[in-house]
């Protein structure tokens, strides 16, 4: 855990506003206290007392003119050797994603849209300064999970030419690989995302509606938006469709 540990009042203020805008847990104690027993770095001022802090606890100074610089290489000190966790998200009505640790992918998944938050939930729970990358495609499903996404840094990142060619028996790779390459590419960062689904778009879920039903039925462009923006699946709006008729 970062702790912050400064007498002085800019360097304290734009520390803390630093740290919170990047999610980071940390607490603040007054120079020259004891240190939590989870204090890893310290934060301070090069004025600051800093007598008898442990050996094992790193420290960063700072000016309120370079907290950002000392913010990173607090949280590099924190991650060690193991890089910065990065989540890299191929969107879809089954995203691919990619988890990386540094250059190192250490863990992939393809699930269904209505899993792919909990699944990245998971993996950025721990992790120090973790950045979800998300691609442009798929709009409607990308803004799904961009506006679930709070409290974890996110940035939009253009995919062209993140799918690689895919050869004999690599079927079903494609998304996960996709994810890789977009886990590697630096975005916009980015907060929420509002889509108006097209009218072309609204043709196509009714038509899937229509192909995943029994009884040849299709949905209105009522229960098409609420599939577009991620509240009903194809299914569920078929199941409420239906409802109305009873």
């Amino acid at each position: 855990m970062i702790v912050v540990a400064t007498a002085d009042f800019d360097l304290y203020h734009e520390a803390v506003s630093e740290l919170r805008s990047r999610g980071v847990t940390f607490t603040t104690v007054e120079p020259g206290d004891p240190l939590p027993e989870r204090a890893r770095v310290l934060l301070t001022g090069p004025d600051d007392d800093v007598d008898g802090v442990d050996a094992g606890v790193s420290r960063v100074t700072a000016t309120g003119d370079d907290v950002r610089r000392a913010v990173d290489e607090a949280l590099a000190s924190l991650r060690g050797d193991g890089g910065q966790t990065v989540v890299g998200v191929d969107p879809g009505t089954r995203p691919g994603i990619a988890v990386l640790s540094g250059e190192t992918v250490v863990a992939a998944f393809h699930v269904p849209l209505s899993d792919a938050v909990d699944v990245i939930r998971e993996e950025t729970d721990d992790a120090v300064d973790p950045v979800v990358r998300i691609g442009d495609g798929a709009r409607l499903q990308g803004a799904k999970l961009i506006n679930e996404l709070d409290g974890v840094a996110v940035e939009l990142v253009d995919e062209t030419g993140t799918t690689p060619y895919l050869g004999s028996g690599a079927r079903g790779m494609g998304d996960v690989l996709a994810a890789v390459n977009i886990a590697r590419r630096g975005g916009e960062r980015i907060e929420s995302r509002e889509i108006e689904p097209t009218e072309g778009e609204l043709t196509r879920i009714k038509a899937r509606s229509r192909e995943a039903s029994e009884d040849n039925r299709t949905i209105d462009e009522e229960l098409a938006r609420r599939v577009a923006g991620g509240e009903l699946s194809i299914d569920e709006a078929l199941d409420e469709h239906r409802s109305r008729e009873e």
